[in-house]
C-alpha cells in the first residue's frame, strides 16, 4: 500500500498571477519526512492558473464563480483530500523556507488536543515600510518560541475582549488544522473571518491552538485608500456580527485612533531614514491610509444601520463576491 499522506496543502485560487507560480514551487519543495499533497480549487480563473497548476502536476478541482465562500470551498477542498493534518494557504501566501510544511504540521501535533495551528505573516520584500513594521509587531505579541493557548478562564473570556481576540486569532493564510477536529468542527459558511469564527468554535469546545513562529510565510497587501476602507468594513462587520465586537463606535474617536495610527506610521519611517519631501509625501498618504482603516471599521461596526445601495459600494469582499473571487 503507498504509505499514508500525513498532509495536504490547500489553496483556493482564482486568478492567482505569476506569483501562484511562486507559492506552488515553493510548496512542492518542502522538505518533510512523509508524504504531502497539493490541491488546488479554483473558482473560474481566466489568467492561466489552472494551467500553471496542472503543468507543475497538482491537482486541481474547478468550481463555478459563483460557488465560491470561503468557508465552504476550504471545506470541499478539505473534503477532496486525505492527509491527516490540512494545511491552508492562500495563493499569495509564499513559503518563507524549505522547512515551514514539516514545522507548521508539528506544531500542531504538538499535544493531542490541539486543533490547529497557525504560523507568522512577513511582508514582501517590495511593500511598504510600515506594512513590514506592522506585520512583525503582531505577530511578536505571539511570542518567539512554539505555544499553545487554550480557554483556561472562562470569566475573562466572557468580560475582557482583548483577551478573547488572542485567543480566537487564526488565519488561514497560514494555518494547519487536525482533520479529526475538522470533521467535527468544519468551517462555517461566513462572509468572511471563516478563520477566526472557526478557531473561536475550537477553544470554546475545549481545545488548543498553536502558534508556530519558525512556519513563515510571506503574505501582504499594500492596499490604497478606498480598498483599506473596504476591507476594514468588511472586518469590523465580522466582528461585530461574529463575536459582538464594535471596533469603532464613535466618528471622532475613530478620527482619534486614525491620526495616532499615522503618527505611529511616521515614526517608523522617520526610524528608516526617510526624511524631508519624501517624509511629508509617504507621511499624509499613511495618514489618509490609516483614517481610511478606522473609517471603515466606524462604518462596518454601524452596518446594519447603513443603506443597502452603500454596504454594496463600501464592501470589498461582496464585490469579489459578485465577481466569483477567492
Amino acid at each position: 500500500m503507498p504509505p499514508k499522506i500525513r498532509a495536504s496543502v490547500l489553496i483556493p485560487v482564482k486568478n492567482g498571477g505569476a506569483l501562484l507560480g511562486e507559492v506552488l514551487d515553493a510548496v512542492l519543495s518542502q522538505q518533510a519526512p512523509w508524504p504531502f499533497e497539493v490541491i488546488v480549487v479554483d473558482s473560474g480563473s481566466r489568467d492561466g492558473s489552472v494551467e500553471l497548476a496542472r503543468q507543475r502536476g497538482v491537482r486541481v478541482h474547478c468550481i463555478s464563480p459563483a460557488d465560491f465562500g470561503h468557508g465552504r470551498t476550504r471545506n470541499l477542498a478539505a473534503s477532496l483530500s486525505s492527509g491527516e493534518f490540512l494545511v491552508f494557504i492562500t495563493q499569495d501566501a509564499k513559503p518563507a523556507d524549505v522547512h515551514w510544511l514539516r514545522n507548521l504540521v508539528d506544531g500542531c501535533d504538538a499535544a493531542p488536543d490541539v486543533a490547529g495551528a497557525f504560523g507568522p505573516h512577513r511582508a514582501h520584500i517590495e511593500a511598504r515600510h510600515v506594512t513590514h513594521r506592522e506585520l512583525d509587531a503582531h505577530f511578536a505579541g505571539f511570542g518567539a518560541d512554539l505555544s499553545i493557548v487554550r480557554l483556561e478562564d472562562r470569566a475573562r473570556f466572557a468580560t475582557d475582549p482583548g483577551y478573547r481576540q488572542w485567543l480566537h486569532f487564526f488565519s488561514n493564510n497560514n494555518s494547519c488544522i487536525r482533520r479529526t477536529v475538522w470533521e467535527k468542527l468544519p468551517f462555517p459558511d461566513v462572509a468572511f473571518a471563516e478563520d477566526q469564527t472557526w478557531a473561536l468554535r475550537a477553544v470554546e469546545a475545549g481545545y488548543g491552538k498553536a502558534f508556530v513562529p519558525n512556519a513563515v510565510v510571506f503574505h501582504s497587501h499594500d492596499f490604497g485608500v478606498w480598498e483599506t476602507l473596504q476591507r476594514n468594513f468588511d472586518e469590523a462587520r465580522s466582528f461585530q456580527r461574529y463575536f459582538g465586537y464594535r471596533l469603532q463606535s464613535q466618528p471622532m474617536r475613530a478620527l482619534v485612533s486614525g491620526l495616532g495610527l499615522a503618527r505611529r506610521d511616521w515614526g517608523w519611517l522617520r526610524s528608516a531614514g526617510v526624511s524631508g519631501w519624501r517624509l511629508f509625501k509617504n507621511g499624509i498618504y499613511m495618514a489618509l491610509i490609516e483614517c481610511a482603516r478606522t473609517t471603515g471599521q466606524y462604518l462596518g461596526t454601524r452596518h446594519d444601520s447603513l443603506p443597502g445601495w452603500l454596504l454594496r459600494t463600501v464592501s470589498r469582499d461582496e464585490r469579489l463576491q459578485r465577481a466569483g473571487g477567492a
